[in-house]
């Protein structure tokens, strides 16, 4: 499932980082600590490998 905004792209690239132990978890805050909690390594890939071209800064939560 491809991300639906360029912030969470970005969260999912930062908690992906985290996940392959190139950042340390404890520099995640929001979303990204939350995304790498709950979402597989293979999940993370999937939303940080979406292109940013055309999608918006950031999606309201309904």
């Amino acid at each position: 499932m491809p991300a639906k905004s360029k912030a969470q792209q970005r969260a999912a690239g930062a908690a992906l980082a985290a996940k392959r132990g190139e950042t340390k978890v404890g520099d995640l805050q929001g979303a990204a600590r939350d995304m790498y909690d709950s979402m597989s390594e293979d999940e993370l890939e999937d939303y940080a490998s979406t292109a940013l071209d055309g999608l918006p800064d950031h999606v309201d939560d309904d």
